[in-house]
Order: C-alpha cells, then sequence, then structure tokens
C-alpha cells in the first residue's frame, strides 16, 4: 500500500510565469535537507491536472498559484481532489485545502480536512480529521498523519485508532510500514475486541498475521471477567487465537490464581498454559503456592500441574504445611453436595513436613478443604519420637485448629516410639495389628487403638517417689484382638487388651533381645525429615542413629547362668576310655 502516493506532487513543469514567490511555512517534518532547492525537472515524472474550476496567481499565497474548486490532480495512477490547492513550484511542494483526498492504485484512500507534500523528499503531512481506509479493511483515524514515501511509512504522535473490523487500537503514537503492514504502537497502547483488552506501552502489530509483538509493560484482560489477564514486560500475542507466548517478568491470572515463570504460554481460549524455569503457582485464597521447573494450568477444569523438583506450601496461620513428589497435582471440583473442595496430589516419592508430623509415601492425596489425607504405598509418619507405619495411612485434620486430630492406618499398622526420648538406648515401645487408630491432644499423639492380631511390647516404669525417678520394671508382651493404648507422660501404656487376651511381663534380666522387638521392627532415622527444607531430595541420607545396648541386666543374668551351667556341667563324672 502507498499512502499519500505522490500527495501533492509540484507543478515545477508547467509553465506559469511568476516573480519571485515567497516560499512555504514548512512543517518541521517537510523540511529540506537543502533550503528552496528546486526538484530537478523529469517529463517521466510529469503531474497531470486533470480538472480545476479556476487556476490563479495573484498576491493571496504571496505569489503562488492555486487551484480552486472540484481540483483533480494524478500522477501514475494516483489521483487528489480537494477545493484548493496551492502550487509552489520553486519547491516541488503543494498544499491542498478542504475535503482533500488522496485515492492511490493499490486501493488505499486517505481524507483529510488538509495536506501538504514535498517533492523532493517525498514526505507528506495530513491534518484534521485524517482517515486512512487500508484496502485490507484496515481504518486509521489521527488528527495530523505524516508519511515518508520513501521509507513507506506513514505515523502520527497525536493520538489516534486503528480498526481492522476485529478489533480497535487505540495509541498516542503509532508508525505504520505499509511494505509489511505492521503497526509500531507506542504511548497509552489500548487493543479492544468483543473478549479482551490489550494495554501496554510499546507493542507492534502485524495487520497480516494480527500478531502483536509486546515491548514493556503490557497486561492482557478479559473483559467477561477482569480478575483473568495475562501480565508481561516481552512476548508476543496473537489476537485472532487468543495464544501468549511471554518471557520476561511475565504473570498469568485465572480464577484467583496466580502463574509465573521465567518463560510461559497461554491459550485464554482454552484456558491451557505452561511454564518454565522458575515456576509459581500461588493460590491466596486457599492460602497455598506450588513451585518446580514446569508448570500446566487448565483454566476451565481449574486443575494445575508441577514437575522438575516441584513442592507446594499450605500455609496455616500457626503452622504450615509442605509437600515435594516428582509430580504435584492440585485441583478443584463440586462434591456430592455440590460444595467447591480444593485438593492436592502428590505422585511418586512424595514427602510432607509440618512441624509435630513429617511422612513418606509413594503418593499422597489431600483434600485441603477438609483437611483429610490419603499416604499410599509404604507410607511412614513421623511425630515427635513416634514413628507410624501401614498400607495405608490416613490423616485426619481439624481445619480451625490447624492441628492433627487422628490417624488411621489400614493394613499392618505398625507404631514405634522411644521408650525415652531422653536417651539414647535402643528402647521401643511397639504397638502393631491390622486396622490401628492414632489420636491426638493438642500437637502430641495421645492414644493409640489397633484392632485385629493386635499386638504390643511395652516398657514399664515405675516413679520412685523418693528419688524421683523413673525405674525400669521390666517389659510386657501383650496380644489380643483389641489394644487399646494410652501416652501418658511420652510413656506408652496398655489400658485395655480384649478378645482373647494373652499378656506377660519379664523383668529386665529374664527379656532377650530376640523378644525386644518385633520381625519387621523398621525404626528409620536415615530417611526422616527433620526440617522442612529435607523434601526437595528422595531423602537426605542422615547417618543412622547407633542406640546403645540396654541389655545389660540380661546378659549379667545370662552370664551367671552360664557359669552356673559350666559348673553343674564340671561335677558330673567324665567317662575314661580305657
Amino acid at each position: 500500500m502507498r499512502i499519500f502516493l505522490f500527495l501533492f506532487i509540484l507543478f515545477s513543469t508547467l509553465t506559469f510565469a511568476q516573480d519571485k514567490p515567497t516560499p512555504v511555512q514548512r512543517d518541521p517534518f517537510l523540511q529540506n535537507p537543502v533550503k528552496n532547492q528546486p526538484q530537478k525537472s523529469n517529463l517521466n515524472n510529469k503531474v497531470k491536472i486533470i480538472h480545476a474550476d479556476e487556476i490563479k496567481k495573484d498576491t493571496k499565497y504571496d505569489g503562488n498559484r492555486y487551484l480552486i474548486g472540484n481540483v483533480q490532480i494524478e500522477h501514475q495512477g494516483s489521483i487528489l481532489t480537494a477545493d484548493l490547492v496551492v502550487m509552489y513550484d520553486e519547491e516541488n511542494f503543494v498544499k491542498a485545502i478542504g475535503n482533500t483526498k488522496l485515492q492511490n492504485t493499490d486501493g488505499s484512500v486517505i481524507t483529510a480536512s488538509e495536506m501538504e507534500y514535498d517533492g523532493n523528499t517525498q514526505k507528506g503531512v495530513a491534518r484534521k480529521n485524517v482517515v486512512l481506509n487500508d484496502p485490507k479493511g484496515t481504518v486509521i483515524k489521527t488528527e495530523t498523519m505524516y508519511y515518508d514515501r520513501a521509507s513507506n511509512l506513514a505515523y502520527y504522535n497525536t493520538g489516534g485508532t486503528i480498526n481492522d473490523g476485529k478489533s480497535t487500537t487505540y495509541s498516542k503514537s503509532a508508525t505504520y510500514n505499509l511494505a509489511n503492514r505492521t503497526i509500531n504502537l507506542t504511548d497509552n497502547v489500548r487493543i479492544e475486541d468483543k473478549d479482551y483488552i490489550l494495554d501496554g506501552i510499546n507493542v507492534v502489530q502485524n495487520q497480516n498475521t494480527n500478531i502483536v509483538d509486546i515491548n514493556g509493560p503490557t497486561t492482557i484482560t478479559n473483559r467477561k471477567n477482569p480478575k483473568n489477564r495475562i501480565f508481561t514486560e516481552k512476548g508476543t500475542h496473537n489476537l485472532n487465537t487468543k495464544e501468549s507466548f511471554l518471557n520476561k517478568n511475565s504473570r498469568i491470572y485465572y480464577n484467583d490464581k496466580i502463574l509465573t515463570g521465567d518463560k510461559m504460554y497461554y491459550n485464554q481460549l482454552s484456558g491451557f498454559g505452561t511454564a518454565t524455569g522458575n515456576v509459581t503457582l500461588d493460590d491466596p485464597l486457599e492460602k497455598r503456592y506450588l513451585k518446580g521447573g514446569y508448570g500446566e494450568i487448565f483454566e476451565k477444569k481449574d486443575s494445575a500441574m508441577m514437575t522438575k523438583g516441584p513442592y507446594a506450601v499450605k500455609i496455616l496461620e500457626k503452622d504450615s504445611i509442605y509437600f515435594a513428589a516428582e509430580k504435584i497435582l492440585s485441583y478443584q471440583k463440586l462434591d456430592s453436595t455440590k460444595i467447591k473442595k480444593s485438593y492436592l496430589r502428590a505422585f511418586k516419592k512424595a514427602r510432607i513436613y509440618k512441624s509435630n508430623a513429617q511422612g513418606r509415601a509413594d503418593s499422597i492425596a489431600f483434600n485441603e478443604t477438609d483437611g483429610v489425607m490419603h499416604m499410599y504405598k509404604d507410607p511412614i509418619l513421623w511425630s515427635g519420637e513416634k514413628q507410624v507405619t501401614g498400607d495405608k495411612v490416613e490423616v485426619y485434620s481439624n481445619t480451625q485448629t490447624e492441628n492433627i486430630d487422628s490417624i488411621k492406618v489400614i493394613g499392618n499398622g505398625f507404631a514405634i516410639s522411644k521408650a525415652d526420648s531422653l536417651n539414647m538406648k535402643d528402647e521401643f515401645n511397639q504397638v502393631k495389628g491390622k486396622l490401628m487408630a492414632v489420636y491426638y491432644e493438642g500437637k502430641d499423639i495421645k492414644e493409640i487403638k489397633v484392632i485385629g492380631n493386635a499386638q504390643a511390647i511395652t516398657y514399664d516404669d515405675d516413679f520412685n517417689e523418693k528419688t524421683k525417678q523413673n525405674e525400669r520394671l521390666g517389659i510386657t508382651l501383650s496380644s489380643c484382638g483389641i489394644i487399646g493404648s494410652l501416652f501418658e507422660q511420652q510413656q506408652l501404656q496398655i489400658i485395655s487388651c480384649s478378645i482373647g487376651s494373652q499378656s506377660s511381663t519379664y523383668p529386665m534380666s529374664k527379656i532377650g533381645p530376640d523378644k525386644k522387638k518385633f520381625p519387621d521392627f523398621n525404626w528409620n532415622t536415615k530417611d526422616r525429615i527433620r526440617k522442612w527444607q529435607d523434601i526437595l531430595v528422595d531423602t537426605p541420607n542422615y547417618e543412622e542413629i547407633k542406640y546403645e545396648s540396654a541389655d545389660t541386666l540380661f546378659n549379667q543374668a545370662q552370664e551367671i547362668i552360664d557359669k552356673q551351667k559350666a559348673a553343674e556341667e564340671a561335677k558330673k563324672p567324665k567317662r575314661v576310655r580305657r
């Protein structure tokens, strides 16, 4: 397209005589590199006057000729019409006044109240109610438009609008490259269509592809839901497909969530987005955020996925919960009562940290709304100096107090606790069975109930009023259908043993190390999560704690027994072979 093509071409080839007319007062944009340098005559570039009601030359325009009434000028197929045209022959310059219209051979049309054109520099200016009609349907409106035919550029800096039938663009300044139909827009840019609004400070819009290159802070807002929007400082946006590629300081706001990353992609129509690099998905309403190296969001399903070293933080008023795994999913859905609830899923090598509870499992499912957590496949949960394992572990929390209320272990429940957390002796209370319920009081485990093939190994102590210390009485081995146990001052007490009850208490000198632990005893200190940062690796790989032997009395008793047996063997007569 060629706008202002030979706009007001110089009438230097006409033969009207002049008496040194006064030079034209030019717009700064139209200043000649060499003042008043006349254009060299070129017969092949001659402008033809198609029509004018009158042609005059007097003092009205400082001695320059002017054409009046229904003026039409043709040059190489382009036609200019106006009410009045002033000819500055010496300077190869023209002015058109009143109902000016330039129709080019490529089909583009410019209308304005006034126009000027310099034939030497091939630059023109149109003023007052300027309208440029692109043959492909683009319409540009402004008050002052500048045109450089040599570089094929048209631009304005007084504010204007651009409409292509699908969207309308507003900006203070714009430069239109007519060759490739790109528009460089600066200063208070706004592009609007029926669904979205783009606001920025510097964007380049391609009228052929309808792709916008973004340079500088830019926001793309959803009209129906203004809270859903995109922000970036560098990227591209396709106005047709609503796809955005975001490369610098970018954020995607959707469903009251915020996705950030080094590089992002987002489709506003499908609601699908991806992010790579330092990815964060913040959910202020849930008080939870996810971090990782790669993330995906699904706006319409209200779900998200995070991989490449992902972890999630559930921010609580008193105590936050941290999750990590190879993959983390978060989503919201309606339950059977049509109440919207939030869920978190951690897959493969899942880890969790809370100040009073830490755990591992192959996968973890967390109902954030109800405070219910499911741990699947080889779960292990630590709380203080206590450890719980089983086929499946379910954790129930009070969403108001933010504390764990209870734990349910389904299949092969096994609870272990240090008999005395203040020493390093190899002494552990143990309770196991098919089903297990663990109850908390405040932040600590208070009670454990086991149902089905229940067994227990517990250390029995008695408080000495004189020494003010606990004295070890022995170890009790219990077996029954149901066991109820209670923690008192960190000591485990069997309070009930019913249905096929069998219970025996042994003094420390009468029970060996083989009976102090169940065969599947699995106290784990190497993999235990002791601080939240431990969830960021598969295992912190701590050095296994080495406990002191607590078999002194048993060994001493065995030594006496062995000596007695040896003495008795010595008294027996020896048979002598003859």
